[in-house]
């Protein structure tokens, strides 16, 4: 014999059984008890009922006036009763003095004198800082004066001389994510660099974070979550990662078993009959970094601006390994951007070209920058005209 269920034998028994069915909430009442809901959750992230005043954060500010609606309300009171595990029915501060009909968000809005976004989506609002936008002020507002800012300026000086020269480079945020002390970083176009972490710990949910030091290079810190700094990073898009400096030997003229040949610098001079050419004609000289053979290079020099529209002779080479040739060719020419030849000349069709790889310095001085380049301190050195040498950059102060 099947079992019966308990109604089943209350009703064999003669007992009559009432069903109740649990009223159905009307639309109102489902926004009164989501909105008290949002106030309860605010209480339990803030520690505090929501408050009045313009310098309040927007959402607090609609919290504080729905919940001064639900107080004024009897109906709504009797509610939202079972939910108020902070007593906040029980306040009185801000009460309306006449009963107020309870309002949805865009009614609030208007009330505080915020239009909300086209079509009524209160998601979208005009004037209205979104909660990014504000912890990203909080940060900022944060921030302090470094008292011993000139300890970093240097870093910063010589990081930004590298990425000019392009010892460094600036690649976007995300391919890496970790963050360690001693790293720079672009975040809202100022360089950032991680000077400490203070703290490691475990959060709430489980994640391992850190607090940082962190140094902007307009001389002010904040003591940033590791993970704040993250978030920053990917959310921003020109945030960047600064590398590393490139490290060891550029190239040299001996190769090792394990070396990667990977171009040659060139020297050449031109046979051009130009008269400023021509008045100079030991001092001018080309810099420039192929891949192939330099003779390759200069085949065509005779119809190539590039070249003067003129022959040219190879002054000097010097064999590269394991080297990005157009980074250390940017290097070079900026290097010696003071000495570039300023000179125009009409191409094969009349047009005006600029020659920009032809510089007024003597070959003693590119092979002094060579030798620079091998100890890794060419990042520190620029070309001087006054003196036809490399003189080392100074520091600003």
């Amino acid at each position: 014999m099947a079992e019966l269920s308990d109604l089943e034998l209350l009703s064999d028994l003669g007992v009559e059984i009432e069903t109740k069915k649990a009223a159905a909430r009307t639309p109102r009442e489902e926004r009164v008890i989501a909105g008290f809901e949002d106030i309860v959750k605010f209480v339990d992230e803030h520690g505090h009922a929501p408050r009045h005043g313009e310098d309040r954060d927007i959402f607090e500010r609609i919290y504080a006036v729905r919940l001064d609606r639900i107080r004024a309300q009897a109906d709504c009171r009797a509610l939202v009763e079972p939910l108020d595990k902070h007593g906040l029915l029980s306040g009185s501060d801000g009460v309306a003095e006449e009963p107020a009909e309870f309002e949805d968000d865009a009614d609030l809005l208007a009330d505080l004198g915020v239009a909300p976004g086209g079509d009524e989506d209160i998601s979208v609002l005009r004037h209205v800082r979104s909660r990014d936008e504000v912890k990203a002020a909080e940060e900022v507002a944060n921030r302090k004066v470094c008292a011993d800012f000139e300890i970093f300026k240097p870093l910063f000086a010589a990081v930004k001389r590298d990425l000019e020269t392009g010892g460094r480079e600036a690649r976007r945020f995300g391919e890496d994510a970790g963050i360690k002390a001693g790293e720079f970083f672009i975040l809202g176009g100022q360089m950032v660099y991680v000077a400490e972490v203070l703290e490691s710990f475990v959060t709430e949910y489980g994640r391992p974070d850190s607090r940082l030091r962190v140094i902007y290079d307009n001389g002010t810190e904040s003591d940033l979550l590791l993970r704040s700094l993250q978030r920053g990073l990917y959310k921003d898009e020109t945030g960047r990662r600064i590398t590393d400096p490139i490290a060891g030997p550029l190239f040299g003229h001996e190769s090792q078993d394990d070396d990667l040949e990977s171009g040659t610098i060139y020297v050449l001079r031109s046979k051009s009959d130009h008269p400023d050419v021509a008045a100079n004609r030991d001092l001018i000289h080309k810099i420039g970094v192929t891949g192939g053979t330099v003779e390759a290079r200069i085949a065509q020099a005779t119809t190539d601006p590039t070249y003067l529209l003129a022959e040219v002779e190879i002054i000097a080479t010097y064999r590269l390994f394991n080297i990005n040739r157009t980074r250390l060719e940017n290097l070079l020419h900026r290097v010696f951007a003071p000495a570039r030849l300023d000179l125009t000349i009409p191409d094969r069709f009349g047009e005006p070209v600029r020659p920009r790889e032809w510089y007024i310095v003597p070959l003693q001085a590119i092979d002094e920058a060579v030798q620079k380049v091998r100890d890794s301190s060419i990042t520190d050195f620029r070309y001087d005209p006054g003196s036809a040498s490399l003189v080392r950059i100074e520091t600003p102060e």
